[in-house]
């Protein structure tokens, strides 16, 4: 998909399909911006008959019979004081799924001069790119998941927005990047494969890849991780993928979740539990390796970046992890194990410890870690968890400008008493209220507290069972645009 900004005048654009954005309010004397398209009367009378006054989110579609223009779509974007550029993402998102299969060419009007031109012009590209993918792998007769070839936006100057427009395709690549491996089954995507696309994006990107296998994680003591991986047939895989650049003055470490299935062990997911999503218990390790092939396209200076995934599967078989075993974790610390189904937090201690022995400015983990987050925040809503007050603002305002949703939520330190074990130095979880704070505190134990660290729970974010904006059912790649952002941010520290 090729998208560009164009300064022409509406009336002067050709293509398959027009989409307006109208301010509610303004429709009289906006009519007359399109009256080489459509004709003023017949355009009064369609928002006469279909009550179209522009309130948010309102569409209406005309299809047109002569001209280069085969059908205009009008969005309404509500009273122009209360214009958000959220309000441009999902409008677009919107339309662009009134697009069918032979309109290959898009044209998008909007009121630009409300915000920052690089700005609206990426939030909407994305928008437009991200709600046309489908992944149709699994399929037998696929067809073309996106039926538009390009993307003009109209009245943007193409010379204030070259970086932004640039920047569209690469960041939506990695969201899609990481949807694929979401989605895909996990019969597909094992924790060898996982590996291979690492394998991939370095061999494409020019990354550094280190991969630890079981024996490698044995001599590093990762008893944690390894104590979670004994129940399956498949071999764990540590991925490391490093990007740096010529002379970096900042490093960050991205950890993500890479349980590529869990069954819940011997505590098993029964009832409402879920077990057959359970393939998107990777949705950390996703985000991670999708931003990761983005950083590595947009190369961007001054910042080395880490990418860690401590993949495997949670599964049952005569050698798998018990509830009340005692396992050691490569700090040293001992973990009485109370419950199976807490086995993210396991994985996620060992690569913390790995994290902090590159000796990092940041960590920041990323994890489909606890129910508890998905009833307090809900599917829209990431939860975060960091003492560190400069961190919890950059990504805060990183996943803004994402348009993700993220709550910074409290690290109540009471709350480790409930993850004290009275024969181990720990247990792997605590009681049932505050269970997200408990996990997070959890992980705490295993972060070298002069590093700044942070941890994300996506458990509600990473996939979604219906439509919603910029995400059609399924995957939703969250986290890769939150996090890319954030690291463009941080190359530009001095």
């Amino acid at each position: 998909m090729r998208i560009s900004a164009v300064t022409e005048n509406i009336n002067d654009w050709s293509g398959s399909v027009l989409i307006a954005g109208i301010l509610e309010g303004t429709i009289e004397r906006q009519i007359s911006s399109f009256n080489t398209i459509i004709k003023d009367t017949f355009l009064s009378q369609r928002f006469i008959d279909s009550k179209f006054k522009g309130t948010k989110n309102q569409k209406l579609s005309i299809e047109l019979i002569e001209g280069n223009i085969k059908k205009v779509i009008f969005v309404g974007l509500g009273k122009a004081e209360n214009l958000r550029i959220d309000d441009l993402r999902k409008a677009a998102s919107i339309c662009t799924r009134q697009v069918s299969g032979n309109e290959r060419k898009v044209g998008i009007f909007f009121p630009w001069d409300a915000f920052d031109p690089s700005s609206a012009a990426c939030a909407v590209g994305e928008a437009v790119r991200l709600s046309s993918i489908k992944d149709l792998r699994f399929k037998s007769e696929a067809t073309d998941s996106s039926p538009i070839d390009e993307v003009e936006l109209i009245g943007l100057d193409p010379k204030i927005t070259p970086s932004a427009v640039a920047e569209i395709n690469p960041i939506c690549e990695g969201v899609k990047f990481a949807r694929e491996l979401v989605s895909a089954p996990p019969n597909v995507l094992t924790p060898y494969q996982m590996a291979k696309e690492a394998e991939t994006i370095a061999a494409e990107y020019g990354l550094d890849l280190k991969i630890l296998d079981k024996e490698e994680c044995q001599e590093l003591k990762m008893g944690a991780y390894l104590a979670v991986a004994k129940g399956s047939d498949l071999d764990p895989h540590f991925i490391h993928l490093k990007y740096s650049p010529k002379d970096p003055k900042h490093k960050v470490v991205l950890v993500g979740k890479g349980l590529t299935f869990d069954s819940g062990g011997y505590n098993l997911k029964v009832g409402a539990s879920q077990i057959e999503k359970m393939k998107y218990d990777m949705g950390g390790s996703a985000a991670v390796l999708g931003t990761a092939r983005t950083i590595a396209e947009l190369k961007p200076s001054n910042i080395e970046v880490h990418f860690i995934v401590a993949a495997c599967e949670n599964m049952i078989n005569g050698s798998a992890l018990h509830p009340g075993d005692i396992i050691t974790a490569s700090n040293g610390k001992t973990i009485e194990v109370n419950n199976t189904d807490a086995e993210g937090r396991l994985t996620l201690a060992d690569a913390l410890v790995y994290a902090c022995k590159l000796k990092p400015d940041a960590i920041v983990d990323l994890a489909t870690l606890t129910g508890a987050c998905v009833i307090a925040l809900g599917d829209e809503i990431a939860g975060l968890w960091t003492d560190n007050d400069q961190l919890s603002e950059q990504l805060t305002k990183a996943a803004s400008k994402a348009g993700e949703g993220i709550w910074r939520m409290p690290m109540q330190d009471s709350y480790k008493a409930g993850i004290k074990s009275s024969i181990a130095d720990l247990q792997n979880t605590g009681p049932r209220p505050g269970g997200s704070i408990t996990a997070a505190l959890f992980l705490k134990e295993f972060v070298t507290s002069s590093i700044p660290w942070a941890h994300i729970d996506i458990a509600g974010t990473c996939w979604t069972e219906k439509d919603r904006d910029l995400n059609p059912k399924g995957a939703t790649g969250y986290g890769v645009r939150m996090l890319v952002n954030w690291i463009k941010e941080m190359s530009q520290k001095p």
